[in-house]
Parts: C-alpha cells; sequence; structure tokens
C-alpha cells in the first residue's frame, strides 16, 4: 500500500510575518489518518480550524489566504509546497499570527522543520487526485489549465521586461519523474521590485520584507549580495508558489500543469473549474507501489 504520511513530532519555529512585520510563531503537530492538512490560530481560541480546501481561498491578492469571516491566515503557499514536497497529507498547524512566517521567502526552512520533526508512514492509502480531462482557465493573456499526465508536470513561463529577467530563463519545464523537489524546487526565494516595496510599506504592507527573505530588484539588477541561487530562480520560485497553491486541493494531482503568467489567484480558480466538473477527475489510490506514477516514488524517505 503507498501510505498516507504525517509528522513523527511535532516541531515548533518562529520568524517574521511579510506584511506584519511581527514575531510570528508557527507549531506543526502529528495527526492522524485522513486529517488532513488543517491550519489554526492558536491566538484565538474557538475560531474555525480551516482543512485546506479551494472554496476557503478568499484572498489572492498577495498570497494565498485562508478567510473565514475575520479570521484569516495568509502566505500559506510555501508552507503547501514543502507538504507537497515531502508527502505530507495530515498535520496540524498553528500559527499565532493572521499570516505565516516568511522565513528566508522560499519552502527550504519549512523543509528543514519538517525533516527535522522526521515523517511517518501511516495505516490507510494516500488518495490522489487523477485528472481525466484538460480543465483551463483563461483571463485575457494569462492562462493555466490541467491535463492528463500519468505522473506530475509542470510547465510555467513568466514575462517580465526587466534587464534582470531577461539575463534569466523565464520558461522552465520540470517532470518530477526525475526532478528533485528538494534540491531543485525548495530553496527558490520569493522576488519583488525595489520601487513595489517602497509603495507597499506606504500602505501598510510588506513590513517584514527585505533581502533577507526575498530577492530584492531595482531598476537593473538583483540587489542581494551572492545573487541568485539558481540562474532561473525567479521562475523555479513561480513553479514553487504553484505546487504549493495545487496542494490546496488537500490531495496530490496526477496531471500536467502548465502556466503563462500564472498567479495564485488563477491557480485557485483552475482549482475551483476542476472540481466543478465531476468528469474531469477521479480519486484513486494504489495497493502496490509499482501501480504508482514515478513522479511520487522519489519522496524523500522516512524517519527511522
Amino acid at each position: 500500500m503507498f501510505s498516507q504520511r504525517t509528522l513523527k513530532s511535532a516541531v515548533r519555529a518562529v520568524g517574521v510575518g511579510l506584511h506584519s512585520g511581527e514575531r510570528v510563531t508557527l507549531v506543526m503537530k502529528p495527526a492522524p489518518v485522513d486529517h488532513g492538512i488543517v491550519f489554526a490560530r492558536s491566538d484565538l481560541p474557538g475560531s474555525r480550524l480551516f482543512k485546506v480546501g479551494p472554496d476557503l481561498v478568499n484572498d489572492t491578492r498577495l498570497s494565498s489566504t485562508l478567510v473565514d469571516g475575520d479570521v484569516r491566515i495568509g502566505t500559506i503557499e510555501h508552507l503547501m509546497s514543502s507538504f507537497a514536497g515531502l508527502g505530507i497529507d495530515n498535520v496540524l498547524v498553528e500559527v499565532d499570527a493572521p499570516e505565516m512566517p516568511i522565513m528566508d521567502g522560499s519552502a527550504a526552512p519549512f523543509i528543514y522543520l519538517i525533516q527535522s520533526a522526521g515523517i511517518v508512514d501511516q495505516n490507510a492509502p494516500k488518495r490522489f487526485v487523477r485528472v481525466l480531462k484538460t480543465v483551463e482557465v483563461v483571463d485575457g493573456d494569462k492562462w493555466v489549465k490541467l491535463t492528463p499526465h500519468d505522473g506530475y508536470k509542470i510547465t510555467l513561463t513568466i514575462d517580465f521586461q526587466h534587464p534582470a529577467f531577461k539575463r534569466s530563463a523565464q520558461t522552465v519545464e520540470l517532470d518530477f519523474a526525475n526532478t528533485n523537489y528538494v534540491s531543485e524546487i525548495s530553496r527558490a526565494r520569493t522576488f519583488g521590485f525595489i520601487h513595489e516595496v517602497e509603495y507597499m510599506r506606504m500602505h501598510g504592507l510588506a513590513r517584514g520584507g527585505s533581502m533577507e527573505n526575498a530577492i530584492v530588484i531595482d531598476e537593473y539588477r538583483v540587489l542581494n549580495e551572492g545573487g541568485l541561487r539558481f540562474e532561473d530562480e525567479f521562475v523555479r520560485h513561480k513553479v514553487l508558489d504553484a505546487i504549493g497553491d495545487l496542494y490546496i486541493l488537500g490531495q496530490p494531482l496526477i496531471a500536467a500543469f502548465s502556466g503563462y503568467k500564472s498567479g495564485h489567484a488563477m491557480n485557485n480558480k483552475l482549482l475551483r473549474a476542476l472540481l466543478a466538473d465531476p468528469t474531469s477527475y477521479e480519486i484513486v489510490s494504489f495497493d502496490k507501489r509499482e501501480d504508482v506514477p514515478s513522479s511520487f516514488h522519489d519522496l524523500p524517505p522516512l524517519s527511522i
């Protein structure tokens, strides 16, 4: 049986919120079979528990944010991306603020935390969402789509008319049958233009943003000492975001995802379009490991 996974033990970290600039405490705890990925506000006792699903993402202006009335948990996509990359199905995530800590702007610190906690198999089959026919969302010149594929593959193009981007590839195609998420995706950082950061701060946002947790670009170049972690780090971070946004489905996709100038809003609309047509997908699990698409064979090893 290809099994569900959770953490071996609880793990805690403290960081800063990207927009508030305030201290955020994050705690991740093991969870039982079929619990799913659930977020909670530990500073608001009695508030709703958010079991991830596309319908709860009701703010995509700057990140993927879970919203229920006045209760918010923002910037969940990097942590969700790390859960996808490590095959985590069941976990309780508690934060004491309205947004996740930004850490270094990538998923790598979350990968470290999860691996420090350990990963264990559970006595229940992992469920996948297999896409059966093409689902597409178009908005002007932007588009995203899911197509049937016996595995997991992402093709993504960004389009920035800026000197720093013209020196970097803006298209990437990654088949996870031969791509390692931890080494090739998780370290790619979020990015922003310095004039946008200044504008957001004037409006009470990005108070926690710095070159410690983002790639910062002026009119001509990357300002961070040491430059980029990957030659094509910009588009790889968009892949990291897409993986996290798509994992808000709550189960891994067996499909090919492709997009042009996609973002959180488009990714969420795509999931909603998929779920709106029951003939476009099926839920599957596998009794034998050899029947599982090879894209999922390279999940990192479990704790001993």
